[in-house]
């Protein structure tokens, strides 16, 4: 009787590559970086056949599992593709280091979704991902990716493993992929961008500015939503630090006046006996600013031909000619360096004390 000799197994349908993915971000991987790990475009191919384990997910993107891609997937995926290299340096493998991200970051919805906004849909309802990248990349936008482009980059924030643009920027760049999205929800994230103390008013309407989108209806009334609450926003902070520093209570939100005179102006905290007062500034951005100004450039410039500066300056030019102590502050220094403006008014408050007595004014309610 002759022994059956055993069959020798059949080879796979579909080889697994030569090296582990545990390493891969949400299992997520560029050609250049199955490339790296030793997985040729053959074999990558193989893996993507109809029924396969793998799939494509973006030009160039592979999702390493079969079944839909979450919504970290999509978004490791969209900056994958976002951030190859031109195809002239694509040759040179990636280092084991690089994520492949390249210079592309996350903006609009989606960065507001991993800056932790309630009012932007969460990264697993997204239909769409905005990828921000440098201008002078030649990149479409494809499937679920929309490719903004900017001429400067700004520096973005890693959240959740990735880089992510400034909430500023992304606000603007939800706004201006919205098209004709509805005022209450544009209103919506404006105001919890500063009620929730991401960002300032100021930048928020600058880079709105910037967009070009200020006057489109569905952001007008936005905006004076957002300064509105940017306006009480600092004051809150303001209250909060006059109190959690032991500084004297103060007259809030009055009126000073020459006796049978003119008008001189409100500020926001007033010591009547120690003519001291502290003003906050929560100016509104002007809108048509040139782009130095705008994007950074020297705080100082160009304010001489800036209506709001000019009054400010004057009133509070008025004031200490009649020997009131002017102390200003930025809702961005009260809510980044609290206990340093507390001490800032508080060394006005002592030095008050070894001044001239300043002329008598009527202070009324505002």
């Amino acid at each position: 009787m002759t022994q059956n000799t055993p069959l020798s197994p059949l080879p796979p349908l579909f080889p697994r590559p030569a090296h582990p993915f545990q390493d891969a971000p949400h299992r997520v991987l560029s050609a250049a970086q199955l490339r790296a790990r030793g997985v040729s475009a053959a074999q990558t191919s193989a893996q993507c056949l109809p029924g396969g384990p793998w799939q494509p997910l973006l030009p160039g993107v592979y999702l390493l599992h079969a079944g839909p891609p979450s919504g970290q997937e999509r978004l490791h995926g969209a900056l994958l593709y976002a951030g190859r290299p031109p195809a002239s340096s694509r040759r040179t493998p990636p280092a084991p280091s690089d994520d492949g991200f390249g210079e592309a970051m996350v903006t609009g919805l989606a960065a507001l979704a991993l800056h932790g906004f309630a009012s932007a849909p969460g990264l697993e309802a997204l239909h769409r991902v905005d990828v921000l990248v440098p201008r002078t990349r030649r990149l479409r936008s494809t499937r679920y990716v929309e490719v903004v482009r900017a001429a400067a980059l700004p520096p973005p924030v890693r959240l959740a493993g990735v880089p992510v643009a400034p909430v500023e920027r992304a606000l603007a760049d939800a706004v201006a992929g919205a098209g004709a999205c509805d005022a209450e929800d544009v209103r919506r994230l404006l105001t919890e961008a500063v009620r929730a103390g991401h960002c300032e008013p100021g930048a928020v309407v600058r880079e709105l500015s910037a967009a070009k989108v200020l006057g489109r209806p569905a952001v007008v009334g936005a905006v004076d939503a957002l300064l509105a609450e940017g306006r009480a926003a600092a004051e809150g902070r303001l209250y909060a630090m006059v109190r959690e520093h032991g500084l004297p209570e103060p007259l809030w939100n009055v009126e000073l006046r020459l006796p049978g005179g003119p008008e001189l102006g409100g500020v926001d905290a007033y010591w009547p006996d120690l003519a001291v007062a502290v003003e906050l500034d929560t100016r509104a951005p002007r809108f048509g600013a040139p782009e130095p100004e705008r994007r950074g450039g020297n705080r100082g410039a160009g304010r001489t031909d800036d209506p709001q500066w000019s009054a400010y300056a004057a009133k509070r030019e008025r004031l200490e000619r009649l020997g009131i102590t002017v102390v200003h502050l930025t809702p961005r220094k009260l809510r980044e360096a609290t206990e340093q403006q507390a001490t800032v008014v508080r060394t006005a408050l002592m030095a008050a004390g070894d001044q001239e007595p300043a002329a008598y004014v009527m202070v009324l309610p505002r």
